[in-house]
C-alpha cells in the first residue's frame, strides 16, 4: 500500500476515482486496505449527496481547471478558443472594474437578505425563551436553583441560541456561494489586493474560511494555511486570521446591532466586514514590513467551473454548520455559562449588608403607609401586599394586551396613568384615589431602586464582579464597566460567551420589578449604553484575543511563541483601535 513509487495524494485521488490498479494494491494489506476503502466510500457518498456528481468528474474538472489557469498565464494564442459558459460569466464577474463592484453588491445583498429573513424567526425564539423563563419562575421558588436555571442557563445559552435563524441563513448564503463556484472567484479577485499587503494569494482562502464573509471559523482557516510554502507568508496569515468575523462573533454583532443600529443592520454588517478585512490587511502589512520581511512568492489558482447548486447539497452544508453552532451552545457555552453564573453569584452579600437593604425597604414601606391620603386608604402591610398583587396582575395583562391579545380595560388604565402625570405637573386638584396611585408609583420606584442597588452590590461582591472591577482600571478609557469586562474574559473561551455572559450579568444585576426583556432591550434601556459604546465593544470583540481553540491550533501550526504573540498582538491592536474610536467619538459629542 505504501509503495514509494506512487505519491500519497495521487493514490488518494485514484482511490476516490475507483481506479482498479489502486484498489488492487489495497488488497495487499487487508486491514489497512479495508479502512481506506471505507473512507473512500464515505467520501464518495458525501459528494454524491451534496453535488450529485461522481468524484471522478469533479476531480477531472478541477484538474483541467488548474491546467487551464496555468496555460492562460504562459501560453499565447493568436486565435481565441471557444468560450464556454464559465468563461463567458468570468468575463463579467471577474472583470477588473465590474468584478469588485458586483462582489460588493452580492455581499451587501447577502447581509440584507439574512437580517430581513431572520427577523421574524428570531422574534419567535425570543418569545419562546421569555415564556420559558416565566414558566420556570412560576414553578420554582426564589433561590439559587431558580437563579441558576433562569439567569445561568436560559439567559446565558438562550441568548446565543436566539440567533440560530440568523446564523443558519448566513451559512445557507455562504454554501450557495461555495457550491456555485463564485467563492473561488471572490478569492481570485481579492488576491490582487492581498499581494500589495505582503500576503500570498493562497492566503485569501484561509481568510475567507475564517470569516472573510461573516460566518466562518478561524480553526479550519488556520489549518488551511498549510498550502502556503513560504514560512513568513504562512505565519503572517496565521496572525491576522483572528481579525476575521467568524461565526462566533455574529451573535455579539447581532445583539448590539439590534439594540443600537436596528435601522441600518445590513449596512452595519457590511461595514464590519470591510473593517475586518482592513484591519487584517494593515496588520499583515505591518508584520511583513517589520517582523517577517521577505520576498513574495508567485501565485497560481484554479477556477472551478460554475455549477447550479442542488437544494439537497445546500441544506446539508447549512445544517452541518448550524448543528456545530448548536452543539457548541449546548456544551462549551453551557458549561462556561454555569461557571460564570457561579462566579457572578458567590460569595454574595454579607448578612450585615443584606440587613441594611432590608432596613431601607422597611423604612420606605412605613413612610409610604404613613404619608398623607395613603394612611386612610391602605391599612397596613396586608392591604399593601394585596395592592402589589393586583398591580402585578394588571401589569401582566397589560403585557398580553400589548402583544395583541385583544382590547380591554388595561389600555384605559395606561391612559389614566398618563393623565395623572399631566394633572400633577399642572398642579390640578386630584381625586383621593388618584393621589394614592401617584404615591404608590413613587413607592414602587423607590423599592425598585433599593432592589437594584442590592443586586448591583451583590454582583460587585462576587468573584467575577471583583475581577471585572479590577479590570476597570484598564478598560475605563474604553467605557467598559465591570459586567462588560466579565463578558470579555469569558469570550476568550468562545466569542458567543460574550452574549451569554452579558445576558447573565444584566439579569443578575436587574431588580425583580424591572421589565428587562432580552439582552438587546436591556442594553438599549441602560443609561450607560449608547451607539458609540456599542460600536466600541463591537470593534474590540472583532479584534481582541482569539478563542482558546484558535490559539491551540495556531500553536500546532507554528509554535507557542507565535501563539502567545497572537494573543498579545491582537489585544494591543484591539485596545488601541477601540481607544481611538471611543475617545474620538466622545470629542465629537457622539457619546451623549
Amino acid at each position: 500500500v505504501f509503495d514509494p513509487k506512487y505519491p500519497t495524494r495521487w493514490r488518494a485521488l485514484k482511490c476516490l476515482e475507483g481506479d482498479s490498479q489502486i484498489t488492487g494494491l489495497l488488497k495487499r494489506d487487508p486491514a489497512l486496505g479495508k479502512e481506506i476503502e471505507a473512507r473512500c466510500e464515505t467520501l464518495y457518498r458525501h459528494m454524491m449527496n451534496t453535488v450529485e456528481e461522481e468524484p471522478e468528474g469533479v476531480i477531472a474538472d478541477h484538474r483541467y481547471g488548474y491546467i487551464t489557469a496555468i496555460t492562460k498565464q504562459v501560453v499565447k494564442r493568436k486565435i481565441e478558443s471557444r468560450l464556454n459558459v464559465s468563461d463567458k460569466m468570468d468575463k463579467v464577474l471577474t472583470n477588473r472594474a465590474l468584478g469588485p463592484a458586483i462582489m460588493i453588491a452580492i455581499l451587501y445583498g447577502l447581509y440584507a437578505f439574512t437580517f430581513w429573513a431572520s427577523e421574524v424567526p428570531i422574534s419567535w425564539f425570543e418569545t419562546f425563551f421569555d415564556v420559558l423563563k416565566e414558566g420556570v419562575t412560576s414553578i420554582l421558588p426564589e433561590g439559587l436553583l431558580q437563579s441558576l436555571i433562569v439567569s445561568g442557563v436560559i439567559d446565558g445559552v438562550g441568548g446565543v441560541l436566539g440567533f440560530v435563524p440568523l446564523i443558519m441563513l448566513m451559512f445557507f448564503c455562504i454554501a450557495l456561494m461555495e457550491d456555485s463556484g463564485y467563492m473561488a472567484r471572490v478569492a481570485y479577485m481579492l488576491d490582487r489586493v492581498l499581494r500589495w499587503f505582503g500576503l500570498h494569494g493562497n492566503s485569501v482562502m484561509s481568510l475567507v474560511i475564517s470569516g472573510g464573509i461573516s460566518g466562518g471559523c478561524a480553526v479550519p482557516g488556520v489549518m488551511a494555511t498549510r498550502v502556503l510554502k513560504d514560512p513568513k507568508e504562512r505565519i503572517t496569515t496565521l496572525l491576522v486570521i483572528p481579525f476575521m468575523n467568524c461565526g462566533a462573533k455574529l451573535p455579539v454583532y447581532a445583539m448590539l446591532i439590534a439594540a443600537f443600529f436596528a435601522k441600518d443592520r445590513a449596512r452595519m454588517m457590511f461595514l464590519l466586514t470591510l473593517l475586518s478585512w482592513g484591519f487584517a490587511l494593515f496588520a499583515a502589512k505591518f508584520i511583513r514590513s517589520t517582523l517577517l520581511r521577505g520576498p513574495k512568492t508567485p501565485f497560481v489558482m484554479e477556477l472551478p467551473p460554475y455549477r447550479a447548486p442542488t437544494l439537497k447539497g445546500l441544506l446539508i452544508h447549512t445544517w452541518e454548520r448550524t448543528w456545530e453552532y448548536i452543539k457548541k451552545a449546548g456544551t462549551i457555552i453551557l458549561a462556561f455559562s454555569v461557571v460564570l453564573w457561579a462566579m457572578m453569584t458567590f460569595p454574595g452579600l454579607s448578612p450585615e449588608k443584606r440587613a441594611a437593604f432590608e432596613q431601607d425597604r422597611r423604612e420606605a414601606r412605613q413612610a409610604f403607609l404613613a404619608s398623607p391620603r395613603v394612611d386612610g386608604v391602605i391599612q397596613g402591610a396586608a392591604q399593601l401586599t394585596a395592592l402589589n398583587r393586583m398591580y402585578h396582575t394588571l401589569r401582566q395583562e397589560k403585557d398580553i394586551q400589548t402583544a395583541g391579545a385583544g382590547e380591554g380595560h388595561l389600555i384605559r388604565v395606561a391612559e389614566a396613568a398618563l393623565h395623572l402625570e399631566e394633572t400633577e405637573s399642572k398642579g390640578e386638584v386630584l381625586k383621593p384615589h388618584e393621589a394614592v396611585a401617584i404615591r404608590y408609583l413613587e413607592f414602587r420606584n423607590r423599592m425598585n431602586q433599593i432592589e437594584g442597588e442590592e443586586q448591583q452590590a451583590a454582583l460587585k461582591g462576587t468573584i467575577a464582579g471583583r475581577m471585572g472591577q479590577w479590570l476597570e482600571i484598564i478598560t475605563s478609557p474604553l467605557g467598559f464597566e465591570y459586567r462588560t469586562n466579565i463578558a470579555l474574559v469569558g469570550g476568550f473561551a468562545a466569542k458567543e460567551v460574550v452574549v451569554s455572559t452579558l445576558g447573565t450579568a444584566y439579569s443578575l444585576g436587574a431588580s425583580d420589578g424591572e421589565e428587562t426583556g432580552n439582552i438587546s432591550q436591556r442594553l438599549q434601556q441602560d443609561p450607560d449604553w449608547n451607539p458609540l459604546q456599542a460600536f466600541t465593544l463591537i470593534i474590540f470583540t472583532m479584534l481582541y484575543v482569539p478563542c482558546i481553540a484558535t490559539v491551540i491550533c495556531i500553536r500546532r501550526e507554528s509554535s507557542w511563541r507565535w501563539a502567545l504573540f497572537s494573543i498579545g498582538f491582537n489585544l494591543m491592536v484591539a485596545y488601541g483601535v477601540s481607544l481611538v474610536i471611543r475617545q474620538g467619538g466622545m470629542l465629537l459629542g457622539l457619546g451623549d
